[in-house]
């Protein structure tokens, strides 16, 4: 269930930083007012850390981002 005023959106593991911490390439469209091709530094959701969902890069994951803050986000699936 997705929360009321989050953006959601589909993108692609670029590089895992320590603590949980990803950058997400998001394709050009896939965000409101957003032309170019973006770098999101994303952190896994709290049922990604229980279950130990292995995230890599080259994975795609989609990320719930809120309007405030384009440049952060959540990691809350991987697309298989």
């Amino acid at each position: 269930m997705m929360k009321q005023g989050v953006i959601e959106a589909e993108g692609e593991v670029t590089e895992a930083l320590p603590n949980t911490m990803f950058r997400v390439k998001i394709e050009a469209g896939k965000l409101p007012n957003v032309n170019e091709d973006t770098i999101v530094l994303c952190h896994l959701s709290g049922k990604m850390r229980i279950h130990y969902v292995r995230i890599l890069p080259g994975d795609k994951v989609k990320i719930e981002i809120t309007p405030y803050d384009l440049t952060r986000g959540r990691i809350t699936y991987r697309l298989k």
